[in-house]
Order: structure tokens, then C-alpha cells, then sequence
């Protein structure tokens, strides 16, 4: 069973037109076996597939509109997920979720979620 801990959103809002780096750690099965994912509900809306990365082979996928602005890296020895958001935009607002997958029927099923971290843009 794989434990995920999502950081670096929080109370405070981001500016738009900034930064932020989204930390997600994980621990207890054996990583190699999953890819990890990062998702994200907006108010009032569903959630939605922000991108992956595989942890055996470090390959990524994005959704369309994560690609440019979005990029999802790993450090293997700290067992840490990172998302990395430039050109911060009011829409971004959302709880981000890491998720972690295994492949299944040519996707990936996401069986073990973070509790999720708070991102807030400021206009």
C-alpha cells in the first residue's frame, strides 16, 4: 500500500504570473511498480488529469492543458513527486491531489490518493 503527502499550497493565495512547486511524497510499496499522477478539482468543477510521471523510466505524459506550464519531475532518493507550475493563472485554482497507479487495460487505475493541497491564484 502506497502513502501520498501533497505540500506546498496552503492559506497563502499565489500572484498570477508566478510560481509554485507542489511536493508529493510517498511511501511504503515498492515505487517501481506505479506511475504517479497529479490531479486537480477546481470549484464547482470535476476533477481533472493533470499529467504522470513513471516512476521506473521517469517518461511523462500531460493533459493538453498542462502542456507548457506544467512540468512533473521526481527524486527517486526522496521518494518525491514535484509539479511545477509556471505563468500562474486564476484557473489554476484547485485542490491538487498525487495519486499513484498502476497500468491497466492500456491506462493507468489510480488505487492510493493523497489527502490534497490548496492552490489559490490571485488576480
Amino acid at each position: 500500500q502506497v502513502q501520498l503527502v501533497e505540500s506546498g499550497g496552503g492559506l497563502e493565495q499565489a500572484q498570477a504570473g508566478g510560481s509554485l512547486r507542489l511536493s508529493c511524497v510517498a511511501s511504503g510499496g515498492n515505487l517501481f511498480d506505479y506511475a504517479l499522477g497529479w490531479f486537480r478539482r477546481a470549484p464547482g468543477k470535476e476533477r481533472e488529469f493533470v499529467g504522470r510521471i513513471d516512476w521506473a523510466d521517469g517518461g511523462t505524459l500531460y493533459e493538453g492543458f498542462a502542456k507548457g506550464r506544467f512540468t512533473i519531475t521526481k527524486d527517486s532518493a526522496k521518494n518525491t513527486m514535484y509539479l511545477q507550475i509556471e505563468d500562474l493563472k486564476p484557473e489554476d485554482t484547485a485542490i491538487y491531489y498525487c495519486a499513484a497507479g498502476v497500468r491497466q487495460d492500456g491506462g493507468y487505475r489510480y488505487d492510493y490518493w493523497g489527502q490534497g493541497t490548496q492552490v489559490t491564484v490571485s488576480s
